[in-house]
């Protein structure tokens, strides 16, 4: 028997002791018995059978880690048991080939080349490895907005100090009239030492979408390259990297696409990737190859080995159902809710403006005081921003595709009790 039979044997045979238990099998035949029509109460309500829920709060949290269903749950401890008993010999033998073939798929999914795609932990270490990895001179200047994520513009300050560089910031209004009041934001900072624009695909504290082609176009016109934040964007939005014109991509899979914690990716336009400094330094490669940027020394592969499950899953349930879906409960409770006296709503008004997150205030009420009576009282689960250089002060709400109508009218009666 050849390795790669004898492999593959193994694999198919974890797989199968880990779908004989009880509860993870219930979730692998939730997702085998999807309906076919457009029933659309049912077909929901038999995804979220597939889910193992907290009995104790309704999650509307999602948009720090989407839980794995039980149909991917089935897969990934199949791979840690496949990956543990073969120890060293799946590690020097296939280990590599895997990566490659799952990278290939994500690639397809993303809408990029896999020349141009590395597999990493999440959207933080795919940006700073960018934002550390340019060569960067002192006066160089990078334009972010107030309202990106706060381990990149930890980066940037970082950069600031170190080669004394310029950041400048904008900030994002939460209902523009229109794409071209952002982009002009944007081309407004740029001067002749522009060297990188970051923007977000989705806005995480608001959900707001931003216009990212035609930020990059503009950017392009002038001689700056823009690296994307998509880490809520993947398997949330339905698009393809290479129609965005970016220069850099990054994104966090454990979010939409309920990968297991510690998945993300980066995508690199081909003709940048020689000009970029690894966060650990690789040798052996040419400099065009992007794996040159991949290497942070022995990794765990189950997480990455379930990406491909993740992939099915996402498949099964299609993108534009669920892409639909999101939309739907967003919009289920916002337009209940938005206009109430004493509620302050800090999230785009426009629904092509957002999709599934959504920001929301009392008036009066400190936004960790809301997130803490929401859940003591009401057993809501929410987060609070409190950003004071944004002017965002509520909780996010994220529903996911498991999340119910009835749950978000639970949300609804306790904003309006707490408003009142």
């Amino acid at each position: 028997m050849d390795k790669r039979t004898f492999l593959k044997q193994l694999s198919v045979a974890g797989i199968g002791t880990m779908a004989g238990m009880v509860t993870m099998g219930t979730g692998s035949d939730a997702l085998a018995a999807l309906p076919d029509g457009g029933d659309e109460d049912l077909f929901w309500a038999t995804v979220r059978k597939g889910y193992d829920l907290s009995p104790d709060f309704i999650n509307l949290e999602n948009g720090y880690y989407c839980i794995m269903p039980l149909a991917i749950q089935v897969r990934y401890f199949a791979h840690i048991k496949e990956v543990n008993r073969e120890g060293a010999h799946y590690m020097r033998t296939v280990q590599a080939e895997n990566k490659t073939k799952i990278t290939t798929r994500l690639a397809a999914l993303a809408g990029c080349s896999a020349e141009e795609l590395i597999i990493t932990r999440n959207t933080t270490e795919s940006l700073d490895l960018i934002i550390s990895g340019l060569h960067w001179q002192r006066g160089d200047e990078a334009i972010m907005a107030e309202q990106d994520y706060g381990a990149m513009l930890d980066m940037f300050t970082q950069v600031a100090q170190r080669y004394g560089t310029v950041n400048k910031r904008i900030s994002i209004p939460h209902n523009p009239a229109s794409d071209d009041e952002i982009v002009k934001l944007y081309a407004d900072a740029i001067t002749p030492r522009t060297k990188l624009i970051m923007v977000c695909h989705i806005i995480n504290i608001t959900g707001q979408v931003l216009p990212v082609r035609k930020i990059c176009d503009m950017a392009h016109a002038r001689g700056v390259k823009v690296m994307v934040d998509g880490a809520h964007a993947l398997a949330h939005l339905q698009f393809s990297i290479s129609d965005l014109n970016c220069d850099f991509y990054g994104a966090s899979l454990h979010k939409w696409l309920s990968a297991p914690l510690g998945s993300g990716m980066l995508y690199i336009r081909k003709e940048h990737i020689p000009a970029l400094w690894p966060l650990f330094a690789e040798e052996g490669k040419e400099k065009d190859d992007i794996l040159r940027l991949n290497h942070t020394g022995t990794h765990p592969p189950p997480a990455d080995l379930t990406i491909s499950d993740a992939i099915d899953f996402y498949e099964k349930i299609g993108a534009a159902r669920k892409e639909a879906r999101l939309r739907f409960l967003r919009h289920y409770w916002t337009d209940k809710v938005q206009d109430l006296p004493g509620i302050i709503f800090n999230s785009p008004r426009s629904p092509e403006r957002s999709c599934a997150i959504a920001n929301v205030g009392i008036k009066g009420m400190p936004p960790a005081t809301l997130a803490g009576t929401l859940m003591e009282k009401y057993h809501i689960y929410t987060v609070a921003i409190d950003k004071e250089a944004t002017g965002v002060h509520g909780v996010r709400i994220t529903p996911n595709i498991y999340t119910t109508t009835a749950e978000l009218d639970q949300l609804v009666q306790a904003l309006k009790e707490l408003a009142a």
